[in-house]
């Protein structure tokens, strides 16, 4: 006979006390720290417990007996559902604070360096509609909220457009209004949404991998221009060219309207031909009178206005005279590198995206930056000391890796390259404290600058300078 779970416990009258990494609050019941989410500090609740460890639990609000004085209502009708925003219910100051607070504790406690005084984090000016890219996901199963199941209500139409829920890669939430994007996203996604019901426009049946339409990406510039590109699962020429057709009618404001058939098992479109409906195969990002190209694979920081920031405290770190030579590893579409070109004597870009390579050289052309290289492959196999002896010893290094930090490849040769000076720029702390610990053994850190690049979530970038000891 097999052993029953033990049932998990119901704890009443619990204070929040804290936020934690992933949006996540905390509260604590006889020094065991309890993790939950969609409260805020103050808030005081009952907590179902769903999941116990040794030094953890996890719980599930059931019940909310008292509000915080420090709460904010939720502007977002798909609050708590789609996963995103988490923090909207969290005044902007009590979240900078929040971010301030876990860029020192990470730096602190996984780099374990000594670390000088760490400047106030950069907010965002628009705490709403402040990216410039979303991408959403057809399914024909949309997820249904726990009210919507409670109320017994058979639902005839189970088509959504929307983003999956989180840990659930089959389960899309339908997005009736989204306040990340400029409002013309909504009208867009609103747009085929109503021509694929009166069409009958099959939406992607994601688990059993059938269906026509499978996503769709907006992207929106500070310039004024829309690149939208739909992606459908396979070719069918009538049905495609009559909804694109139909977007072009409704929306001639978009300057670029790219598709692709993708008949892959995931979404990514990589890998896939991007093909040109209408306009051209790209749209204008502009900064500082620099202008730089974005395709529909290139990688651009999706708060434009707080790019701006991020980019000039960047430069200002690298302390550039004019007669450095410059290494800006994750380069993308090249935008640091000619961002600070004019302050250097040469800049060399390394990319793994080949699209955005090609983007970059075109947009140093575009600007008529003639002190930049550019050069595509996976970061470890690109940055050698062969590489470094061909084309000289860097005396700045800026690197802005992904989530994932850098290589400890990559870190070995910066290590044995010397640069005088390394920027590093980062949407993870923890992955950042990680590499600036395996850098401490040559470098100290000179400057720390948090900057807000994602309202209402808790990722925050951070840029930190480091002088060779």
């Amino acid at each position: 006979m097999g052993r029953r779970n033990k049932e998990l416990p119901l704890l009443e009258n619990i204070e929040i006390t804290g936020v934690a990494n992933e949006g996540k609050a905390i509260a604590k019941v006889n020094d065991m720290v309890i993790f939950t989410q969609f409260v805020v500090p103050g808030d005081v609740v009952d907590l179902q417990i769903t999941r116990k460890k040794n030094s953890y639990m996890e719980g599930r609000v059931t019940k909310i007996h008292k509000y915080s004085d420090h709460r904010c209502e939720a502007f977002c009708s798909h609050y708590g559902v789609c996963g995103g925003c988490k923090w909207q219910i969290l005044p902007y100051e009590d979240q900078l604070k929040a971010k301030q607070d876990q860029v020192y504790n990470n730096l602190l406690r996984i780099g374990k360096v000594e670390l000088p005084e760490i400047s106030p984090i950069l907010g965002s000016e628009k705490i709403v509609r402040y990216r410039n890219k979303l991408e959403f996901t057809f399914s024909n199963k949309k997820w249904l909220t726990y009210e919507q199941v409670a109320s017994g209500v058979s639902f005839d139409n189970m088509n959504a457009l929307g983003f999956h829920i989180p840990g659930m890669f089959d389960k899309v939430l339908d997005i009736e209004k989204c306040y990340l994007q400029d409002e013309v996203c909504d009208q867009i996604r609103d747009c085929i949404k109503e021509y694929a019901k009166n069409n009958n426009l099959p939406f992607y049946d994601i688990r059993n991998q059938e269906g026509f339409l499978r996503t769709i990406v907006v992207r929106t510039s500070s310039t004024g221009e829309i690149m939208l590109t739909v992606v459908f699962f396979h070719e069918d020429k009538e049905k495609r060219e009559g909804l694109l057709n139909h977007l072009i009618k409704e929306f001639p404001q978009i300057t670029s309207l790219i598709y692709v058939i993708n008949s892959k098992c995931n979404d990514t479109i990589t890998d896939q031909e991007t093909l040109v409906f209408k306009g051209r195969d790209h749209i204008f990002e502009e900064m500082e009178g620099l202008k730089f190209k974005i395709g529909p694979k290139s990688f651009y920081q999706t708060n434009s206005e707080q790019a701006y920031e991020l980019y000039k405290v960047a430069r200002k770190f690298a302390n550039l005279t004019g007669n450095e030579l410059v290494y800006d590893l994750y380069t993308g579409t090249g935008t640091i590198a000619c961002f600070v070109s004019k302050q250097a004597k040469k800049v060399i870009g390394i990319e793994y995206v080949p699209e955005a390579i090609e983007d970059a050289k075109v947009n140093a052309i575009n600007n008529n930056i003639d002190n930049t290289l550019f050069f595509a492959g996976d970061m470890k196999n690109i940055l050698t000391n062969d590489f470094i002896a061909e084309h000289g010893k860097p005396d700045v290094i800026i690197t802005d890796p992904p989530r994932d930090g850098m290589h400890p490849d990559v870190v070995d040769t910066i290590l044995a390259a010397e640069p005088k000076r390394i920027v590093y720029v980062s949407c993870n702390p923890a992955t950042q404290a990680r590499d600036l610990n395996l850098l401490d053994v040559k470098y100290r850190v000179t400057a720390v600058q948090p900057v807000d690049m994602f309202p209402h979530t808790h990722h925050v970038e951070n840029v930190v300078a480091l002088e060779l000891r």
